[in-house]
């Protein structure tokens, strides 16, 4: 069963009622992964990015975060956009890490949204674009991102009044549309 070979796994990784044992989450988080299991796909991606319970691998980490992220999770999507943003197992490649960001940001992760805000803000493989650097900083800063704050704020002195309040509707949408 995947889903307790998962919680098993998460039991393991977080000393739950048994000792903490990194190797053993890694166990029992492939033997999940192996089944198509995302969020063990997804952890075991950090197991490997972080070398706990197994040797540091960001080629492993990236094969788990892909499995997990082309089935929507987006923990997984935010960390595949890390490993393409800081080119860790991949090329670095920020257009691949705004595709990825922005699955993660679309379903509410807040370190996506924050990622993808700095991205427009850059114009890092995309046009940069205040106006989206704005909406995506602003609701990574409304899920408590401080530093989301801090960039929405460098974003506005960049824009009109207008564009601020084109931004700021367009996050409202967001929100509204997203039962947020």
């Amino acid at each position: 069963d995947a889903r307790a070979q998962y919680n098993l796994g998460v039991m393991y990784d977080q000393g739950r009622g048994i000792p903490q044992d990194d190797a053993q989450a890694v166990k029992w988080y492939r033997k999940a992964a192996e089944q198509g299991y995302a969020k063990a796909q997804s952890n075991l991606g950090v197991m490997y990015a972080d070398g706990q319970g197994t040797p540091q691998d960001y080629a492993q980490a990236v094969k788990w975060y892909r499995k997990a992220a082309e089935q929507g999770d987006a923990k997984a999507q935010y960390n595949l956009g890390l490993m393409y943003g800081m080119g860790q197992g991949v090329p670095q490649d920020y257009a691949r890490a705004a595709k990825w960001y922005l699955m993660a940001a679309e379903q509410g992760n807040a370190k996506a949204q924050f990622n993808l805000g700095l991205i427009y803000m850059k114009g890092q493989s995309v046009a940069q674009d205040y106006v989206q650097a704005h909406m995506w900083l602003n609701l990574a800063a409304a899920q408590g991102i401080k530093r989301g704050a801090e960039g929405r704020d460098i974003a506005a002195k960049r824009m009109t009044p207008a564009d601020v309040s084109k931004a700021q509707r367009l996050a409202r949408e967001w929100l509204e549309k997203h039962g947020k």
